[in-house]
């Protein structure tokens, strides 16, 4: 099998080099490039175009959320996986927003780190522990939800993205709603264009933002 290629992307030479240490001990993945701040990161993605870029988000210049975005337009195929400080709820959702695959705190353990760069090559999401308990509360926790909540949506998409929101499969929906299962995919189509959201798991959590799907 060909190697997993990396890309580490980080403002800290001291932590590149342990990463880089940690990769160059693994046989199935390879380090191809470093950057210390994200214009570098972006440039060097489209000429080396990696399986995997590990991803700092406070980095010089460009951030690592903005430099996600920009990674992921021009090279949609490349697994962003973000290794941060932050764990607060806005950094995390800013960095799924922005298509990361995973999210790990610096101070994960080897084992957990290279986990992780084999699941999202494989295109997996994967979260560390702490960030996977802040996200399951954040879930958990009751949000009101606005009274003209997406007014761009019709009565009828608003009830099914309550649905999408609460994890409901599409033949689920059509069958509480008594519709077609075409209709339904029609609505959540239209749903994803109007919130211009790339797909169902970024519908999700920004109807769950708003307080939908909280009851499941």
């Amino acid at each position: 099998m060909e190697p997993i290629r990396v890309l580490i992307a980080d403002d800290h030479p001291h932590f590149r080099e342990g990463l880089r240490a940690l990769l160059l001990s693994t046989p199935d993945v390879e380090v191809v490039g470093e950057a210390g701040d994200g214009e570098r990161v972006i440039s060097l993605s489209a000429k080396l175009q990696p399986d995997v870029v590990l991803m700092d988000l406070h980095m010089p210049g460009v951030g690592g959320i903005e430099a996600t975005r920009r990674v992921l337009h021009t090279s949609p195929h490349i697994s962003v996986l973000v290794i941060s400080m932050f764990e607060d709820e806005d950094s995390v959702f800013a960095a799924l927003q922005a298509g990361a695959r995973g999210y790990l705190l610096k101070g994960a353990l080897k084992a957990e780190i290279l986990r992780s760069i084999r699941a999202v090559y494989s295109g997996e999401a994967i979260f560390g522990p702490a960030i996977a308990k802040k996200l399951m509360q954040y879930f958990a926790s009751p949000r009101p939800a606005p009274e003209n909540l997406f007014p761009e949506l019709t009565e009828r998409e608003r009830e099914i993205l309550t649905f999408i929101a609460g994890h409901h499969t599409n033949p689920n929906i059509a069958n509480r709603l008594h519709l077609s299962q075409k209709t339904v995919r029609n609505h959540a189509s239209n749903i994803f264009t109007k919130l211009q959201v790339a797909d169902r798991a970024q519908a999700i959590i920004r109807a769950r933002e708003a307080g939908l799907g909280k009851n499941g």
